[in-house]
């Protein structure tokens, strides 16, 4: 056939490496057998695989724990008897630890080597899991999650660098990286379904029971992956502590405040704490030698307006999926895994748009894909303003679209003018900031909805949904014009 290549010429006993002696044919012909990869080269690609499949599965066990822990909410409040702040702190425990040592956690990778460092962050992100799944009580389960956010900040930077260990060729590299990612977004648009059917039918101790059996696959894999390298990174243990109080603090002030009041000692105590560190952290920062957030690169506008798109983009993202959550199961009285099926068009919608998103920045600009994206996502939390509980499901799903468009537009363009305005060893530090900053913007936007949802009667309530929207909406429009002002249009 044209375009096959021909067959190897015939070899008598002796022939080269690679190849083996012909067979006859059909009609007394010679033919070959086809060649079997060996040598050093072939066993270098099949480690790649192998820590190819491990990166993938680690990175899309710790996306699936947040969208599918989303959807068991509800029946985690009616077995542990949390209030809907206990239902805050599940998701944030996660989250705030995520983003805190998120800053942290590149330097830990190359301190210890990216597959012994993976190895580690997988090992204690099970553990976590198990220790969630058996939780007694609210404060045991909300300590796990603490535990499961920080193996997670550890897992996502090391995955990454296990990739760019054992893919030395480039456009081998960029092919893995790919998988990655689309391996993520296919995991955040499983979550939903997943929790929900494993919530429906085993409980919700299931959705973290499943991370049992994947940790110990990702280990298994792991024992086929070289040793990495260790590298000198220097560690800022002060600033790195004083980032968690931090943001603790002020987790807990926004989380408690609308539950306790905001004038109760506890609530004003978080905020001094927020306070008092956060100050703390920006000296340390400004004097240590190789300091986590160079004040230099903040002074860029092109990094902080970026940082700020971020932290605002994933607010509306996350604070939307967690209300969607709760709106469904507790104002609907949907099922979990009709609640979980809800999310599958948005979660199909993300997948698109991101793949969609670069074509557009090429042709008209990543500015302009920016604001577009930013704005979309305000006009979504303006459309979700009209829902109430008789709302017709097929209204719910065309109201959702630009929920789903929003993000995925702006995030990936975002992303690439921020790497590029910062030098290649600045790479790293920038990118571990901008997913600091989204996780804390999340966290934040579950701490507001959660504390505008609860009624005074412990129902849902629809007045506080809609003032958390507004807030939302008006944060976008805040960046976008901040975008529109200040980021070049190329």
């Amino acid at each position: 056939m044209p375009g096959t290549p021909s067959a190897p010429p015939s070899a008598a006993p002796g022939c080269a490496p690679g190849t083996r002696e012909p067979t006859p044919g059909r009609h007394g012909r010679e033919r070959a057998r086809p060649a079997t990869p060996s040598g050093p080269a072939a066993v270098a690609d099949r480690r790649a695989g192998v820590a190819l499949v491990a990166s993938l599965l680690g990175f899309s066990v710790i996306t699936i724990d947040v969208s599918a822990v989303n959807i068991a909410l509800p029946a985690i409040r009616g077995s542990l008897s949390g209030g809907m702040a206990g239902l805050q702190w599940v998701v944030d425990a996660y989250t705030l630890m995520f983003a805190a040592l998120m800053l942290s956690a590149g330097a830990i990778a190359d301190r210890a080597g990216a597959r012994r460092a993976y190895a580690w962050g997988v090992a204690l992100f099970t553990l976590a899991s198990l220790g969630c799944a058996l939780a007694p009580g609210m404060g045991v389960l909300v300590a796990a999650r603490v535990a499961q956010g920080g193996a997670a900040a550890v897992v996502m930077p090391a995955s990454l660098a296990l990739i760019r260990q054992t893919h030395e060729d480039s456009r081998g590299r960029a092919r893995a990286i790919a998988l990655w990612t689309v391996g993520g977004s296919l995991a955040m648009a499983a979550g939903p379904v997943l929790g929900g059917l494993l919530t429906e039918w085993a409980g919700w101790r299931a959705v973290f029971l499943l991370n049992l059996p994947v940790g110990a696959v990702i280990l298994a894999l792991l024992v086929r992956v070289p040793r990495s390298p260790r590298r000198p990174a220097a560690l800022d243990a002060l600033g790195q502590l004083t980032a968690v109080l931090a943001l603790a603090g002020l987790a807990v002030s926004v989380i408690e405040g609308g539950h306790l009041g905001w004038t109760d000692p506890l609530v004003l105590a978080s905020a001094v704490l927020a306070v008092v560190c956060g100050a703390v952290f920006g000296v340390v920062e400004s004097r240590h030698r190789q300091p986590m957030i160079p004040p230099a690169v903040l002074a860029d506008r092109q990094v902080s307006v970026p940082l700020a798109v971020g932290f605002a983009v994933n607010a509306a993202f996350y604070g939307g999926i967690f209300l969607l959550g709760l709106y469904y199961q507790q104002l609907r009285g949907m099922t979990a895994v009709a609640a979980g099926l809800m999310f599958v068009p948005l979660s199909a919608v993300v997948t698109a748009t991101n793949l969609l998103s670069p074509r557009l920045a090429e042709r008209i600009g990543r500015r302009p894909v920016i604001v577009t994206g930013q704005l979309v996502f305000t006009a979504a939390m303006l459309a979700m303003l009209p829902l109430a509980a008789h709302t017709p499901v097929w209204l719910v799903l065309v109201l959702l679209v630009p929920l789903s468009v929003g993000g995925a537009l702006a995030v990936p363009a975002l992303t690439a003018l921020l790497i590029d305005a910062v030098p290649a060893e600045r790479a790293g530090t920038v990118s571990g900031l901008l997913n600091s900053l989204r996780q804390l913007g999340g966290a934040l936007a579950v701490a507001l909805f959660g504390s505008l949802l609860s009624a005074s009667d412990g129902t849902f309530s629809l007045p506080g949904m809609r003032l958390g929207l507004l807030v939302v909406a008006a944060l976008l429009l805040a960046t976008a014009a901040l975008s529109r002002l200040f980021l070049p249009r190329g």
